[in-house]
């Protein structure tokens, strides 16, 4: 686990802790390493939420499955990101989510009581991990908003460019990259995937924007 103290000082959940610090919480926290395969589940929807996770290497995606089996994805995970704190704070008792390893993962999984409760020693890194996830969650609802303005536009167009603008003031410029491939960005916008891959040709045809693959050009106001 030492080996990713490095990457965890770094972690937005460890911000302001200090490295030589981080084996004495992590251990209040009773955290634990564990490793995924490509594919495999993280968290599964259903099953008692019993932990926060830090992903320290590999990629991962948040996804929700309604009854008709349709997948609509959530978020996309990268090393250090946190996941799970929402529903911990919450304190359900089930997952309403997957999260599905995208390529092979170590994920440091905490305990999600001794995260959210106060530490019976009171000790000072403890109440600023506290202080580290109420900023994460607030950062969280901000891009929760940003999901809503794009699925809440009528069109997918509409939807397309309220995403492409979104992810620009994001990157500050005007040529950025996605995270999404074709497939998933059609479901985390919940649209179909071959009429928004239409659309897309549509608006480079009408020098709205260029693309190449998940690299992103606007163009409008140009």
């Amino acid at each position: 686990m030492k080996k990713y103290f490095a990457l965890l000082k770094n972690a937005a959940l460890f911000n302001g802790i200090k490295e030589h610090e981080l084996e004495g919480l992590l251990g209040c926290l009773q955290a634990s390493l564990r490793k995924y395969e490509k594919g495999g589940m993280i968290f599964t929807a259903g099953e008692p939420a019993l932990y926060v996770g830090v992903l320290c290497t590999g990629s991962a995606q948040v996804m929700k499955e309604d009854i008709m089996g349709n997948t609509s994805i959530l978020a996309n995970l990268a090393e250090g990101d946190l996941f799970g704190e929402t529903f911990a704070c919450a304190r359900v008792d089930l997952l309403p989510v997957n999260v599905l390893a995208k390529r092979e993962c170590d994920v440091l999984l905490l305990d999600y009581r001794k995260v959210i409760d106060k530490c019976p020693s009171s000790c000072l890194f403890h109440n600023k991990l506290i202080e580290n996830m109420m900023s994460i969650l607030a950062m969280k609802n901000l891009g929760l908003n940003d999901k809503i303005a794009a699925l809440s536009a009528r069109s997918t167009r509409d939807k397309l460019m309220t995403y492409l603008l979104s992810e620009a003031d994001k990157n500050s410029s005007h040529i950025f990259k996605i995270s999404f491939n074709r497939q998933e960005l059609a479901d985390y916008l919940s649209v179909d995937r071959s009429a928004m891959s239409s659309e897309l040709g549509r608006m480079r045809e009408e020098g709205l924007l260029d693309f190449d693959k998940n690299s992103f050009k606007l163009l409008q106001g140009k």
